[in-house]
């Protein structure tokens, strides 16, 4: 029905090559915020082990809806953004249905909408000769016709390519003019290298629009492990969508909620962690300026480079070559769709003396 994971595929030769260094997921070495762990071990001694409130427990529900500016009646807690993704599109996707999906793209996003048998086209963003992407909007109002929805991820995984307000703007209009929904990932909203937060779906959009925005607390939190997230459904919707959660996972752990509530709250630790994932940004180019033969622009948005290599037809092939040959495991840009061909991704939200040394591994395998 759809290919399995090449970033797996890097992965599983990396654990048994002992000694390698991990640049191929997307996941920080930083770790969860203090007050998170705080609560949530206050909640599991206040007995807090319970079925949750489907829906998400109404003080987490309310506080993701003051951070995002929203009702709280459109908020629905999930059990991670990958939850949120599956949850979408069980609710808009049916066999047959067309997905624009914008890539290069993470994998699962699409093979989510695979698996309701929708039929998933991939609208390439463009290379710009510096190494970096944009977003041609008049393509993408041609392919936009007759699409049920379009799906978005902005900032990017993995170019980090990040729409502008402006772009978000024009996108949403053309979701409107083609009567498509607009599916917006924006789990990287936060890890952005200029501003405090990238432009959001739900700057601009009506409560009544055809807008569903996924979000996460496994990346601005470097919460991965604790798998939970949400989904901002149109006015009139959630108790719809609820039910499609409880058939799916039927909620999120109380405590686990309780946890992200703290860290939700927790405004230092986002900021420090944005400038951990700065280091990194700086260093990665650093180290990528020396190297011949690769094209590669510093991206405005998430944590990783995605770095064009000349002449590379399979990324997949020098993927493995890297982790056995040089011990650094990097995703191959196949991966991500046609379009990332060519390219190898590395996660650089990585403390310096482990990057250093993955980036010099690298460095030595690509020269």
């Amino acid at each position: 029905m759809f290919p399995g994971s090449r970033i797996l595929a890097v992965a599983k030769v990396a654990f048994a090559t002992e000694g390698a260094d991990f640049l191929c997921f997307g996941e920080s070495d930083y770790p969860s915020p203090a007050s998170a762990h705080v609560a949530i071990a206050a909640s599991l001694e206040a007995g807090e082990t319970r079925y949750p409130d489907v829906r998400g427990v109404p003080a987490l529900r309310q506080g993701l809806a003051t951070y995002l500016g929203v009702a709280e009646t459109r908020v629905q807690v999930t059990g991670s953004g990958m939850a949120a993704v599956n949850v979408a599109m069980a609710a808009l996707m049916r066999p047959g249905d067309r997905l624009l999906h914008v890539t290069p793209a993470w994998p699962n996003s699409g093979n989510a909408a695979r698996t309701r048998h929708a039929i998933v086209e991939e609208f390439p963003l463009t290379p710009t000769p510096e190494g970096g992407f944009r977003l041609d909007l008049a393509r993408l109002e041609e392919r936009l016709a007759g699409a049920r929805a379009l799906f978005l991820n902005s900032p990017s995984n993995p170019t980090g390519w990040t729409a502008s307000g402006a772009e978000m703007a024009a996108i949403l209009e053309l979701c409107r003019l083609a009567g498509a929904w607009l599916i917006s990932d924006e789990v990287y909203g936060r890890l952005v290298y200029e501003g405090e937060a990238a432009a959001s779906a739900l700057d601009m959009a009506t409560p009544d629009d055809r807008v569903m925005v996924i979000g996460s607390f496994s990346k601005t939190w470097a919460m991965t492990g604790w798998r939970v997230g949400w989904l901002v459904v149109p006015d009139g919707v959630r108790d719809r969508i609820t039910e499609l959660v409880e058939i799916t996972h039927s909620g999120v752990a109380p405590f686990v909620q309780a946890g992200a509530l703290a860290a939700l709250t927790d405004d230092a630790f986002s900021a420090d962690f944005r400038a951990y994932c700065a280091q990194g940004l700086a260093l990665t180019a650093q180290a990528l300026a020396g190297i011949p033969g690769l094209r590669y622009a510093s991206p405005p948005g998430a944590f990783y480079a995605f770095v064009a290599v000349d002449g590379l037809t399979d990324s997949l092939a020098a993927s493995m070559r890297l982790v056995t040959e040089h011990k650094v495991a990097v995703a191959p840009g196949s991966a991500f769709g046609a379009g990332g061909e060519g390219y190898l991704r590395l996660c650089f939200a990585q403390s310096a003396e482990r990057l250093q040394r993955a980036l010099g591994r690298l460095a030595d395998g690509l020269k």
